[in-house]
């Protein structure tokens, strides 16, 4: 009941009534006050005046927890149920251990700190608590499962929408955003990552039982390591705007979901290409494509309906890039 009433009190914007509240849940009135005061334990700043009843205050301190996820997510199914740890060895591992355990598809894992995270290959995600967003989201598809590698787009295009929004949220001008996808995943700003995104899957012969996709952003100010510093950066350090973790999240599977929908339909992404290819920052720019057999340059011109790059070759041939057998980095710098 405690999100429901962070939700009430949250778009209501001013007094609610401890009358209607208890209407509303169908509780009494001490089990409303009893909410009240944990969620005031819990940080929240409510006030309470007599005949007018309770107001929600703006939060001068983040609040990162179970009930401030749940009070913020808007969908219909996605991110249903909310999950939030404290820590994890890593988000993916732990939504690939509830999904075996019968978990249902659009059931959400955060938490605050990984210490485990991974990237793509393997890779180190350096996961520290109070600084950024790690969730996983379990799905449970009926296509095949050759189709699950766009579903790593899908979610970078989600991304991309909901920082947008946080952005556009937290009084940043929709021109100044320089947000983009540098393909097939990574979310960058001004050049420089803020997002990583990790897709796994569980199959059955030509059946998908589940797939697992973990985001990492990075959002308020912090150190990155020697190795990765010049390439990293953080949504706070780019935009000079706090932003709501919860906010961000809840943003995000708002976009996704509305653009999972529309990708079940073709099992595709050619209604969705071109709002892809409009965020897609190696678009109409040189890149080389390093294969193992040896690398070529050329021009990205965005997508094709099945998330491939393709390039344009000096002679004119545009050949399709897979993202699961190359990779692809513009000539200079990390875009």
């Amino acid at each position: 009941m405690k999100a429901e009433i962070l939700t009430l009190l949250r778009e209501r914007a001013d007094f609610v009534s401890g009358q209607e509240l208890c209407e509303h849940f169908g509780v009494s009135r001490t089990a409303v006050w009893k909410g009240i005061n944990q969620l005031k334990k819990e940080g929240y700043l409510i006030e309470a005046v007599q005949n007018r009843g309770y107001r929600l205050r703006e939060e001068s301190e983040e609040i990162y927890g179970q009930n401030e996820l749940a009070s913020r997510i808007q969908t219909k199914w996605m991110g249903r149920p909310a999950k939030f740890y404290e820590e994890l060895s890593s988000t993916n591992a732990q939504a690939k251990v509830e999904a075996e355990n019968g978990a249902q598809a659009g059931t959400l894992i955060v938490t605050d700190s990984q210490s485990a995270g991974r990237g793509r290959r393997g890779r180190g995600w350096s996961s520290p608590p109070g600084t950024n967003v790690y969730f996983t989201l379990i799905l449970k598809p009926e296509f095949a499962p050759d189709k699950a590698s766009m579903l790593t787009l899908l979610m970078a295009l989600a991304v991309a929408r909901g920082i947008n929004r946080s952005l556009t949220e937290a009084g940043e001008t929709k021109e100044s955003h320089t947000l983009g996808i540098k393909w097939p995943n990574d979310i960058v700003v001004n050049g420089r990552k803020v997002c990583g995104i990790l897709t796994e899957m569980s199959v059955e012969r030509d059946y998908i039982q589940y797939v697992v996709i973990g985001v990492g952003i990075n959002v308020k100010r912090q150190e990155f390591a020697p190795e990765i510093a010049a390439t990293a950066a953080s949504l706070e350090e780019e935009y000079g705007r706090k932003l709501s973790r919860c906010a961000l999240i809840a943003n995000i599977l708002k976009a996704f979901e509305e653009d999972y929908r529309i990708f079940c339909k073709t099992e595709n992404l050619s209604d969705l290409r071109a709002w892809y290819d409009a965020f897609l920052v190696n678009r109409n720019r040189e890149v080389c494509v390093l294969e193992p057999g040896g690398e070529y340059r050329g021009v990205a011109r965005g997508i094709n309906d099945v998330g491939e790059l393709l390039v344009e070759l000096a002679d004119g041939t545009v050949k399709e890039v897979y993202a699961g057998e190359v990779s692809v980095r513009g000539i200079y710098g990390y875009v």
